[in-house]
């Protein structure tokens, strides 16, 4: 092989050397962009999932000292309501129901705040204590089917959902009746059948109930309790 022959094979050899060189760094960088853009992924998802859990550990919290005000009032009305606490089960279902979803964005400060709050159409959702004391004068079975006529924003039967097999629930409000039933529907209450209409008339073809909620009796069945 003439000296000619000899340089070019060693200039191309070392151009594929240097081409090789490139590409490893190249990979390299590529490798280190990935891993900087996948750290700076995940702190951001961190970061983005530490206020959510501080709000709803919070919330958790709103609740709790709901629930403590809804026991401390029941036991100053001990002698009217001929005693002095709620049953536990009620206690629970209220505690398990997220009530700032049931009022308006404005008011989810006050929402666990032991006072009715406003909620559209001159309506309002009722104080925690008259909804807990309520439920619990109703003495829901878990295989009960429940009537509530008037369902405002949907917070009273998403309680009693808890408590009964089924919940039937009637707003005469057109505005009302649709944003509970979709906000009942969001929340996974799927054991709440709500519709607009006149409570006066009942809820014939799901009648009859053991228990009725509300401003209307429509009908109990055999052993009911209002």
């Amino acid at each position: 092989m003439d000296a000619m022959a000899q340089q070019d094979k060693i200039t191309t050899i070392d151009l594929i050397r240097a081409i090789l060189a490139r590409n490893r760094a190249a990979l390299a960088l590529g490798i280190s962009l990935a891993a900087v853009v996948l750290g700076t992924s995940l702190v951001l998802l961190v970061a983005a999932r530490l206020p959510v859990t501080a709000v709803q550990t919070e919330l958790a919290a709103e609740r709790a000292r709901m629930v403590t005000t809804i026991e401390a009032h029941a036991k100053q009305a001990g002698t009217t309501l001929g005693r002095n606490y709620i049953a536990p089960e009620v206690l629970k279902a209220v505690s398990a129901v997220p009530r700032h979803e049931f009022v308006p964005d404005r008011l989810r400060g006050d929402a666990y705040a032991d006072r009715p709050l406003p909620i559209g159409y001159g309506q309002t959702i009722s104080q925690p204590f008259i909804v807990a004391l309520m439920t619990d004068l109703v003495r829901v079975r878990p295989d009960d089917a429940v009537l509530e006529v008037g369902t405002g924003s949907g917070y009273q039967a998403a309680v009693l959902a808890h408590l009964a097999r089924r919940v039937y629930t009637i707003e005469i409000v057109p505005g009302l009746a649709d944003s509970a039933a979709t906000r009942l529907q969001r929340l996974g209450y799927s054991n709440v059948v709500a519709r607009t209409g006149d409570g006066y008339y009942g809820w014939e073809e799901a009648a009859p109930f053991r228990g009725t909620h509300g401003r209307w009796l429509l009908r109990l069945g055999g052993g009911g309790a209002l």
